[in-house]
């Protein structure tokens, strides 16, 4: 079971170097194992919409969520509280890599993402890449 961070998904939707990789990760992996944060989700929008590629935005919908078996998860406030505010502190991580870090640590997921932030956690992320090779 996999969080996929945000910059991962944004690879593939804007074509970017590692879209490939990406893309045979998602191939591969059934939708049903893959779980994407809120933040994430409102992030693409938003990222999308900026880029005035929101039919894009409506098409990655359809594509995770109503074909596919791509699930969201999410903090509530005392999760953000207790847990992200710490972890942005003791991992020198900004708000959005300690919101994806918790989130995978809350769901017991393992993390997916090009950030090599998550390097210095506890919970070390993999690429898409490493994913596949091991299958």
């Amino acid at each position: 079971m996999y969080l996929i961070d945000t910059n991962v998904w944004l690879e593939r939707l804007l074509g970017q170097e590692k879209a490939n990789e990406v893309g045979i990760f998602l191939d591969k992996i059934p939708s049903d194992q893959l779980y994407i944060s809120d933040f994430s989700f409102h992030s693409i929008g938003i990222i999308l919409s900026k880029l005035d590629r929101v039919h894009e935005f409506v098409k990655f919908i359809d594509d995770i969520f109503i074909n596919g078996s791509v699930e969201i998860v999410n903090l509530n406030p005392e999760d953000i509280r207790k847990s992200v505010v710490p972890s942005i502190e003791k991992f020198k991580l900004d708000f959005d890599d300690a919101y994806q870090y918790i989130a995978a640590e809350k769901y017991q997921l393992q993390m997916i993402s090009f950030d090599t932030d998550f390097d210095q956690t506890d919970i070390r992320r993999k690429t898409p890449a490493e994913i596949v090779d091991k299958k």
